[in-house]
């Protein structure tokens, strides 16, 4: 049974770290759901990728979602800026959904202030942010603690797919 994947995503994610993880889903028979602030818009990504965004961040759920993926780039710090991201990121969390974030993706993460005691991973710059917010920081190409895979740059991604793979078929 696929399972329902909420993508948050603005402009300048970090392309290959959105299409590469949805691509992965996909083949696998899950779904994967764009989130922003408003459905309907188009974001860019850093090297021009375009996607469509499927839910405004007020109609997405938590509750409606097996799982939450979080691509890099600028687009986690652009996303952060509003609360109401990292609340829904928080859901995931506390309710132990799988959550999965590369790059510069944690830093939504760091906005539910449920790291403490969390292994983790992300590009090298954001590594004091984490530890910071209470995360284990670890410098390995994919991080899993609890229900969280992290890992820290494009060159990680087919760790990062194997295992948040693994998580959605638990």
């Amino acid at each position: 049974m696929g399972k329902k994947i909420a993508t948050l995503i603005t402009d300048m994610f970090e392309d290959v770290e959105f299409t590469d993880p949805a691509k992965a889903f996909k083949q696998a028979g899950h779904e994967v759901i764009t989130i922003e602030k408003r459905a309907g818009q188009q974001v860019t990504g850093k090297k021009g990728e375009k996607v469509s965004i499927d839910l405004g961040i007020d109609e997405a759920k938590p509750e409606d979602f097996d799982a939450l993926l979080i691509p890099g780039g600028f687009s986690p710090d652009i996303l952060r800026a509003d609360d109401r991201f990292g609340e829904f990121a928080k859901a995931f969390v506390q309710a132990g959904k799988p959550v999965f974030a590369i790059c510069h993706g944690p830093q939504v993460l760091i906005d539910t202030d449920l790291l403490k005691g969390v292994d983790i991973t992300g590009y090298r710059s954001i590594r004091n942010d984490l530890k910071n917010a209470g995360a284990n920081y670890k410098d390995e190409e994919v991080v899993v603690s609890r229900n969280i895979v992290t890992s820290r740059t494009p060159d990680d991604l087919p760790a990062f797919n194997r295992e948040s793979l693994k998580l959605l078929a638990d």
